[in-house]
């Protein structure tokens, strides 16, 4: 669906056509940082879609993943510079995904999977943690979801 100004409404574009847009609008404005962030996540989302991966979401959460286990490594080394870097590229990337579930949604999809694969105990965990993942569809992290599947099931 074309706006007013001749460009893709946001619901019709794919996440790796705003990246593009957005990398191309940061080299035009000289931020060289965010367009060479920008230029990777493209990168990643064009091998994945090359390989079949169609899922961008993933693509998104996999490489903001990447960028916060390598700050947490500077932040371990004392590389303080690195830290902020990595940081502000996690940060960049989760502007593409969507918002995170916030707890009470959290627990109630928890819940609800529970329930409906009948877990009594810890030892019940593997039977939940798919129906957990399947239902948050990328809104809340999977250390996050299996926390409060732990919590409930305890």
């Amino acid at each position: 669906m074309l706006r007013a100004d001749g460009r893709l409404s946001l619901s019709a574009m794919s996440v790796a056509e705003r990246v593009r847009e957005d990398m191309n609008a940061a080299m035009k404005s000289g931020d060289r940082e965010r367009a060479a962030a920008l230029r990777l996540v493209l990168s990643e989302l064009q091998k994945a879609a090359k390989e079949g991966d169609s899922d961008e979401m993933a693509v998104l959460r996999r490489e903001r993943k990447r960028r916060l286990d390598a700050a947490e490594a500077f932040r371990e080394g004392g590389r303080s510079e690195r830290v902020e870097a990595e940081e502000a590229e996690a940060e960049l990337i989760s502007d593409y995904l969507p918002a995170e579930l916030d707890d009470q949604e959290l627990g109630e999809i928890v819940a609800r999977a529970i329930s409906d694969a009948g877990a009594q105990s810890p030892k019940d965990m593997g039977k939940v943690m798919p129906l957990a993942m399947k239902a948050v569809q990328g809104r809340a992290d999977g250390r996050r979801v299996s926390e409060r599947v732990r919590e409930a099931l305890a």
